[in-house]
């Protein structure tokens, strides 16, 4: 049977840990590093760590903060934001980064992935794509932290990361980010179907309940969460936890 991977997913702003709701409001719940610390503990397997401004105030990763969390974390991370060019993922790589996730650049430059996997694999490229559902109740997929909408749908958008070279694809639902009300599994189940790489799912994750649903009725490879493992209880009191995987994997 296939491990189920359940990823913690943390968002920084001005190095700060932050969570948001359907992308807006940031909210202040403490620092990163402190919450890797306690993440190491728990004996995660592995980490996705956002920096949520970096593409919109167009600068590049802040690479002292990645190092800082490199040294620090025992698991594998994922590092997404601000990454446009060739350079950068070899300077995070070099930093001890193992997969980079690439968004808002792959509109402007497809071919970065082509580049970052020929050098580097496909095992370290991962395409992250954050998608609202419209009126009419079609899907489109948004760059700039959720605020442009590309007019690409999430299937057409998936197949083409694919394409260009990524291992993996990390799907958001920007409706469902920080709700707890669960995953938007038409969405993800859209996806996973088209698409012959591993999918994480991650937007909207509430209780475990959540989580085995989601692996239960897709083919989902893994999900990830922020408030779930951030907040406790119903006035969302900031406690950084983390469920028992062997459980769930044993369900």
């Amino acid at each position: 049977m296939v491990r189920k991977r359940v990823i913690p997913c943390l968002l920084i702003q001005d190095r700060g840990l932050v969570k948001t709701v359907k992308f807006k409001d940031p909210k202040y719940v403490g620092d990163p590093i402190n919450a890797i610390r306690i993440f190491n503990e728990k004996e995660v397997d592995e980490l996705v760590l956002l920096d949520i401004e970096a593409s919109r105030l167009n600068r590049e990763p802040n690479y002292e903060l990645i190092a800082e969390v490199a040294g620090e974390c025992f698991m594998p991370i994922c590092y997404g934001g601000g990454i446009k060019t060739l350079d950068h993922a070899e300077r995070i790589f070099k930093l001890g980064i193992e997969k980079i996730s690439i968004n808002t650049a792959a509109f402007a430059n497809l071919a970065l992935i082509r580049q970052i996997a020929d050098k580097f694999g496909s095992q370290s490229v991962v395409g992250s794509m954050d998608c609202r559902k419209g009126f009419w109740g079609g899907y489109s997929v948004y760059s700039d932290n959720g605020m442009k909408d590309t007019k690409r749908s999430p299937v057409d958008w998936a197949q083409a990361l694919e394409a260009a070279g990524v291992g993996e694809i990390f799907l958001n639902s920007v409706d469902r980010d920080g709700t707890q009300k669960g995953f938007d599994t038409a969405l993800v189940e859209s996806v996973v179907s088209q698409v012959h790489v591993p999918v994480i799912a991650c937007g909207g994750a509430g209780s475990m309940a959540d989580l085995t649903d989601l692996f239960d009725r897709t083919g989902v490879s893994a999900v990830a969460a922020g408030s779930l493992f951030v907040f406790h209880g119903k006035h969302r009191a900031v406690l950084i936890s983390y469920p028992d995987i062997n459980k769930l994997n044993a369900g």
